[in-house]
């Protein structure tokens, strides 16, 4: 079931919005549902650039492979 949820905007934020959402033919609640969305899921990914700077760093690619085999033996301290 939907939700409602009340968000307080600067003008110039709402009608920066509508704006956009008008140019695409959406209501402004899905155009901000999407936007939300979008933003979400990449930040919780890595993108080429970073996963390039990622493994060209041998240090960390030799700390992360180590953290991994001490979780598989359920060894360390996980923090939330």
């Amino acid at each position: 079931m939907p939700k409602t949820v009340t968000l307080r905007l600067d003008d110039d934020v709402y009608e920066d919005l509508l704006h956009h959402s008008e140019a695409e033919k959406r209501p402004l609640s899905n155009y901000i549902e999407m936007a939300a969305l979008e933003y979400a899921r990449h930040q919780e990914f890595v993108d080429d650039e970073e996963m390039l700077a990622i493994l060209s760093n041998q240090n960390l690619v030799k700390r992360i492979k180590k953290g991994s085999q001490e979780a598989k033996k359920r060894k360390g301290r996980f923090v939330e």
